[in-house]
């Protein structure tokens, strides 16, 4: 088993956590994860592939175990995670690396991409959107409704989300055997969740979503002028971001490699050893 190791460092006076396993001089891969989660969500994926990786994990600012200061001292948007992210990269020396990205991850992951283009030697995207294509649109209308006009109605339309029902079945829809997903993963989650304040933190990354989707055109024209390599790994079954987010990178990236496996959003919970195959075949490609 991988020793990995679990540290903190300080950026611009927060704390962030993250998850490390790897040699030292190996080819870095940063894994963005997602929301509700944490670097949580990489903890079998990280030491399966740190013999050939300098595996990352951090968590992203009001997620995990790294600083989650209030909404009102902290402006929670994804240009802001964003700017963490660059900043804990500088501190921790690297310059170069593929990038893991799901759900949240991967918005944050293209504004690092778009604003430092030569760094990204390959992309690995696990239900991680960068096209309309793949929003479900049943699942997003409360949430553009709620962008577009923050009314007490339109929160409390989205307040489900950050309740138990709603975090479970983001885990366990889309999976054909559910047993083989622990409790552990959405009891860890609703343990962070359930934080005084956490709850503001996440109703203004909901409102900020849709920046996400105004950057869009700029990540395909980066896509189809830097040739970098792409992987798409992605639960088909996701009614969160359906297989259409996954098959739409075919349009613009250069022969990438689209895999569809039969499970949900998280994906790593029940397809962990299908996915670092996949990822281990696919970096002897490219």
């Amino acid at each position: 088993m991988a020793l990995v190791q679990h540290s903190t460092v300080s950026i611009n006076g927060l704390e962030v956590f993250y998850r490390e396993a790897g040699p030292q001089d190996a080819p870095v891969m940063l894994l963005l994860h997602g929301y509700p989660t944490s670097s949580h969500m990489f903890r079998h994926l990280i030491p399966a592939l740190s013999d050939q990786y300098r595996v990352i994990a951090p968590d992203h600012i009001g997620f995990g175990r790294s600083s989650a200061p209030s909404a009102d001292d902290f402006g929670y948007t994804f240009d802001a995670l964003a700017e963490v992210t660059a900043a804990f990269l500088e501190a921790l020396g690297i310059t170069r690396y593929t990038v893991y990205v799901q759900d949240y991850g991967a918005p944050i992951a293209w504004r690092l991409a778009l604003a430092n283009p030569r760094s990204i030697e390959g992309v690995i995207s696990q239900n991680g959107n960068a096209y309309e294509d793949g929003f479900v649109p049943e699942f997003w209308e409360p949430i553009w409704a709620y962008g577009d006009n923050p009314t007490e109605a339109n929160e409390a339309a989205l307040r489900p989300a950050l309740e138990r029902e709603a975090v479970e079945w983001q885990y366990t829809h889309g999976v054909p055997d559910p047993s083989t997903v622990s409790p552990d993963t959405w009891e860890h989650d609703l343990a962070l969740l359930a934080r005084p304040g956490v709850d503001r933190v996440q109703l203004a990354l909901f409102a900020d979503y849709a920046s996400n989707r105004a950057l869009y055109s700029e990540v395909h024209d980066w896509l189809r002028t830097s040739g970098v390599p792409v992987l798409a790994v992605w639960g088909k079954n996701d009614e969160i971001f359906g297989p259409a987010g996954a098959t739409a990178f075919d349009r613009d990236a250069q022969k990438p490699r689209i895999e569809l496996l039969d499970g949900g959003h998280f994906l790593l919970e029940s397809h962990l050893d299908e996915v670092a195959r996949i990822i281990r075949d696919w970096r002897e490609t490219i």
